[in-house]
């Protein structure tokens, strides 16, 4: 009796090789220090199988996906500047806001934790402005009672400033 062997076929198809011998695909949405959509990016296939794909952030790069994308160029990019747009309406308003945080400290001002940006997310968000704690940009924690400016950057193009009191908590 023979046993022939059978063929072992891949379970997903093999992803296409750029020239520096990464994995080439077309952007579906910008991503922050990679591209904007639309373009071919060359990403190691651990970035290509574990975040790009699954989070559908990018697509295999055919000359069918290219074609559609040039079709498509001008309306991704009104889409993009009405993006941006939005954005900047809503950068300006978040720097002429002012938020409290609240926090513990001593007699002379130090504070027994810290205030962080996960603290001025939560703030934010109770004066109905929605934020990632990644796009809060701090030199390092804040640890003393006083003013602060902080920046915040929505997108690539569009940062803001806001200012930021750390005050005591009140007594009860």
């Amino acid at each position: 009796m023979t046993v022939t062997k059978k063929k072992r076929v891949p379970r997903f198809p093999r992803l296409p090789k750029g020239p520096n011998g990464g994995i080439q695909l077309m952007l579906i949405q910008s991503v922050e220090h990679l591209g904007k959509s639309g373009d071919v990016v060359e990403v190691k296939p651990g970035f290509a199988n574990n975040y790009l794909l699954p989070q559908g952030l990018a697509i295999v790069s055919t000359d069918h996906h290219k074609r559609m994308v040039e079709k498509h160029r001008v309306k991704l990019q009104d889409l993009e500047k009405q993006r941006l747009a939005n954005l900047r309406g809503l950068a300006e308003q978040i720097s002429k806001q002012s938020i409290n945080v609240e926090a513990n400290a001593n007699d002379e001002g130090h504070l027994y934790g810290s205030v962080g940006a996960p603290e001025i997310v939560s703030a934010l968000k109770a004066s109905g402005f929605t934020i990632s704690a990644d796009q809060v940009r701090l030199e390092g924690v804040l640890k003393e009672l006083g003013l602060y400016t902080v920046k915040i950057q929505m997108h690539a193009d569009v940062t803001t400033e806001l200012k930021v009191w750390v005050v005591p908590t009140a007594a009860h």
